[in-house]
């Protein structure tokens, strides 16, 4: 993959149909994004799907503010949340229980739902879509969310490793927007020719190719315009500060109560997993000013 295509979100069009793409890699931000986490391997890389998932979401919207990709089940892991905001800041987590060697996504994610919420500045934009949970794939499960919730018809390919999380999308353009001169039929033909070639695509090339030579693969016999993109990076909204005064809000009974069992106060950020720990006097400074003792404070 070419280094410009490193931690990129890129938009591509149709040119003679009203259809349209997204396209995204996650390189350093991924690993970034899971430096302090620990998940067996299959709910690692569902995590990358999730947040390339909600990148790509993201990228379909105008909007300003967050996006926020729920899923909720009753399987091995019950909640998996990924976040993109904007300007293409992510964050991503999961809860796991079970098993460590299961691989099946539904074993995994279980009977739930998926539940997009856009937490926009503007009023107007705000939103909220919730589907059942369905699908064998966090593919088929994102392009199922499209369906009921956006009716939009989306096809999705998403994949990620140890290294790497991508994805791609196709869509058809929402109504009233591109309008061409095409009739309905050939614009679905068009798409599902399109998504039997997202199928067909390997985990692994679309994890190591770069956009364009990735379209090439896909979808080389249509032309197609491709735009520059955005930068994605891994940023969580954790801190020192933001940590002591949620601890600071327990109150200090509460506070001395854990000192004296585990001697000291450990908070980990359940987003990135960075870890907080205050100690006696971390403590001591914190109930006494009301103040963030962010010089003293260590990350394990």
């Amino acid at each position: 993959m070419a280094q410009h295509d490193f931690d990129r979100i890129r938009r591509f069009a149709f040119e003679r149909y009203p259809l349209r793409g997204h396209w995204v890699a996650l390189d350093f931000a991924w690993r970034e994004l899971r430096a302090h986490h620990v998940h067996p391997p299959a709910v690692r890389d569902l995590v990358g799907e999730a947040v390339a998932a909600a990148t790509l979401l993201a990228g379909t919207l105008k909007f300003d503010g967050t996006l926020t990709l729920q899923l909720q089940g009753d399987g091995l892991v019950p909640l998996l949340v990924a976040q993109c905001t904007s300007d293409f800041r992510v964050r991503g987590m999961a809860r796991f229980e079970g098993d460590p060697a299961v691989t099946d996504f539904r074993a995994l994610v279980g009977d739930g739902r998926v539940a997009v919420t856009v937490d926009a500045q503007e009023r107007a934009a705000r939103y909220q879509g919730i589907v059942p949970l369905e699908g064998a794939s966090f593919s088929e499960c994102f392009e199922h969310y499209f369906a009921g919730s956006e009716q939009i018809p989306t096809r999705v390919r998403l994949a990620a490793d140890a290294g790497r999380a991508a994805g791609l999308l196709v869509q058809r353009l929402p109504p009233g927007v591109g309008s061409r001169d095409v009739d309905t039929e050939t614009v679905d033909a068009l798409l599902a020719e399109t998504g039997a070639a997202l199928d067909a695509l390997e985990p692994q090339t679309l994890l190591s190719a770069g956009t364009e030579s990735l379209l090439r693969t896909v979808l080389g016999t249509y032309d197609l315009r491709l735009y520059e993109g955005h930068q994605v990076r891994f940023e969580c909204r954790c801190s020192p500060v933001r940590v002591a005064g949620m601890l600071k809000a327990l109150g200090a009974d509460e506070l001395h109560a854990i000192l004296a069992e585990e001697g000291a106060v450990t908070v980990t950020c359940e987003f990135c997993g960075r870890p907080y720990r205050f100690d006696a006097i971390d403590v001591a400074q914190l109930l006494a000013d009301g103040a963030s003792p962010s010089g003293s404070i260590r990350l394990n």
